[in-house]
């Protein structure tokens, strides 16, 4: 039976925070503030809504602001993907587990309107039999409910979830899932601080990670 891995998006699969980082400091130039692209990575993870708060308080803007920034994030995010960009040996590394008859899925907190948007952009969607994006459920990462649909969605079989972040590692142990960590992504404390199955900083690795650890604890 072949595993079903689910991946993170933003910080595993692609580099966005450029995207994202001009996004945010377009919406903040009229009051006067920006933030650092190092800023950037640092408060994706957790949601739109969440990286906004932390761009607020980052720049000391009013936290009233929110409720105006949200819409206008979210609708500037739809075309948010031209210095996106795919990390290397991403693409070998899907191929290799589809021709292995492994399904795949995506599990990101990027709303999922915008995910689908940089899926097509990067020719990427094609690789993915379900995507869950952080507003397809009523909750997101790090509760365990899309994650657990991801794999559903997969059908039967062991299971593995990808990710790069502290976020990606809460969400797979409340799932009681494998973890695999990408450690060149978006993550904020040292590699063993975070919890997870196995470390790794090139794709070209993944597909035997994915043998080796297959249905582990």
């Amino acid at each position: 039976m072949s595993t079903r891995i689910v991946f993170d998006l933003d910080g595993t699969l692609i580099d966005s925070a450029p995207d994202i980082h001009g996004v945010a400091n377009t919406l903040i130039a009229p009051h006067g503030a920006q933030i650092t692209l190092a800023q950037t990575h640092s408060f994706i993870g957790n949601g739109v809504s969440t990286f906004i708060r932390r761009m607020l308080a980052a720049t000391s803007l009013d936290a009233d602001l929110h409720d105006g920034l949200l819409p206008a994030f979210k609708q500037a995010y739809l075309t948010a993907f031209t210095k996106t960009e795919i990390y290397a040996g991403v693409e070998a590394a899907l191929d290799a587990l589809k021709a292995e008859g492994c399904p795949l899925g995506i599990c990101t907190n990027k709303p999922l309107a915008p995910t689908h948007a940089v899926l097509d952009h990067l020719d990427l969607g094609r690789y993915f039999a379900t995507v869950w994006g952080g507003d397809s459920l009523p909750v997101h990462k790090p509760d365990p409910a899309p994650l657990h649909a991801a794999f559903k969605a997969l059908g039967e079989g062991p299971c593995i979830y990808v990710g790069d972040s502290e976020v990606d590692a809460q969400t797979a142990q409340e799932a009681g899932i494998p973890f695999l960590l990408y450690t060149k992504g978006y993550r904020k404390t040292p590699v063993d601080q975070i919890p997870h199955t196995a470390a790794f900083d090139d794709f070209a690795e993944l597909p035997a990670l994915v043998t080796r650890y297959a249905g582990s604890p």
